[in-house]
């Protein structure tokens, strides 16, 4: 068995990040391991641009913004095992992994990092009723086709699911040639970026339908048509609502899943609302010495909060592996009204850092409300806002000196106070 201070699963730009944080920290014996033949993982087929406003304070495309870390891995001679796919991770750290070079191997790894990444959520998931014909895609695979193979999956596209990847895939398509006719959406409002829907779809004067759904796919070789209704607050069709529309193609954007079979195969608690792993301030999962970082731990909707994400989790896994495990009291942090979850899910004040970022996703949209921290009966601090959407993440920081000063505290609620 071969033996490694630190082990990375996942080439994209959190694992890169998250190398490149653990070297810098002093972690010398590092190795990179991932599944695709190259590295930047899904950013190699985001050719628009718009990456980089936060890391690099100028817009980059995807392929721009991943070739930055990975002449970093270069310069700083991390080693990367490409092609390479890691098939179980122990609660002891053993990873094993198989490649055509070295066959199948083990790892016994001081400390590992996750960074897998996640996948798009299939039709089956979706119970959308009709035959299976051709011209169904994800829209990642339509954007990995028209992108980086140069195929065209159609020309007459409807696309259900306004997530960031189906917008984009909106605006790619017609600048390819093809006829975008409508984005169908089921919840009330988008799941993607505000920028992206004016850029995307606004510009191009494509239709956004919020609160509608695909009900039938026609076409048994080729898809032929698809028949598009209303739905009520319970997400139901609504009768009398159906909308037909001819098409040969149909983008499905409804969701991503963070990629843990991996984690849970460790025995790494898992949220039930990202699904991903639970972990702490030091981005430390529940099992001591695996640390999360990027779209495994929680969709992100920006590459350069992944980046900031990843460093921190490999600044911690060099931690880890300096001074071992010091784990202590730990304060829960409790996503209250309007809030689905926060990361870091609990934190040990005696271990942070002077301040720490906390990130969350809102279930609604709001306008007009208040960000509110609370601990101990009182609210620490308020922050207004005047317009909150899910497909927007959001971030507080909590400080130090403040949690240290009580020890009383067991946790801190973070909510929304919403004006009547």
């Amino acid at each position: 068995m071969k033996h490694c201070d630190l082990v990375i699963i996942g080439g994209g730009p959190a694992g890169l990040a998250a190398a490149v944080a653990a070297r810098e920290s002093g972690v010398e014996d590092i190795l990179l391991l991932e599944r695709d033949t190259e590295l930047g993982g899904i950013l190699n087929q985001c050719i628009h641009s718009g990456f980089g406003l936060h890391t690099f304070q100028e817009e980059l495309t995807g392929p721009e913004y991943a070739q930055r870390y990975i002449q970093k891995v270069r310069d700083l001679a991390i080693p990367c095992l490409l092609d390479t796919m890691v098939l179980e991770i122990t609660p002891e750290r053993v990873v094993t992994a198989v490649n055509t070079r070295e066959g199948l191997f083990q790892i016994q790894a001081g400390a590992v990092v996750l960074a897998m990444g996640c996948r798009e959520r299939a039709r089956g998931s979706l119970n959308i009723p009709g035959f299976r014909p051709a011209g169904i895609y994800s829209a990642g695979t339509a954007q990995r086709l028209v992108n980086i193979e140069g195929f065209m999956p159609g020309k007459e596209v409807v696309i259900l699911g306004s997530g960031d990847i189906g917008l984009i895939m909106a605006r790619r398509m017609t600048l390819e040639g093809a006829h975008v006719q409508v984005v169908a959406e089921l919840m009330p409002y988008s799941g993607g970026l505000k920028r992206n829907i004016v850029q995307c779809l606004d510009d191009f004067g494509i239709p956004l339908k919020l609160s509608h759904t695909v009900v039938d796919i026609q076409g048994r070789e080729r898809l032929t048509g698809v028949t598009l209704a209303q739905v009520d607050e319970n997400r139901r069709p609504i009768p009398g609502t159906e909308e037909h529309y001819d098409c040969d193609t149909l983008l499905l954007s409804c969701g991503l899943i963070p990629e843990n079979e991996l984690s849970r195969g460790a025995g790494v608690e898992i949220s039930p609302v990202t699904g991903g792993p639970v972990v702490d301030e030091s981005l430390e999962t529940s099992v001591p010495g695996v640390f999360a970082c990027g779209n495994v731990l929680h969709v992100h909707d920006l590459v350069d909060f992944v980046s900031q994400e990843a460093e921190q989790a490999g600044r911690r896994a060099a931690r880890f592996l300096q001074r071992g495990e010091e784990r202590g009291r730990a304060i829960r942090l409790v996503a209250g009204k309007g809030v689905r979850y926060t990361v870091p899910a609990r934190v040990d004040p005696r271990r942070m850092e002077e301040e720490l970022t906390v990130r969350f996703r809102v279930d609604n949209v709001y306008r007009n409300a208040a960000v509110a921290v609370s601990a101990g009966g009182e609210v620490l601090r308020r922050r207004k806002k005047m317009i909150l959407t899910p497909g927007e993440m959001e971030e507080i920081r909590l400080r130090r000196e403040e949690l240290l000063a009580h020890p009383e505290w067991g946790e801190i609620e973070i909510s929304l106070e919403v004006a009547p």
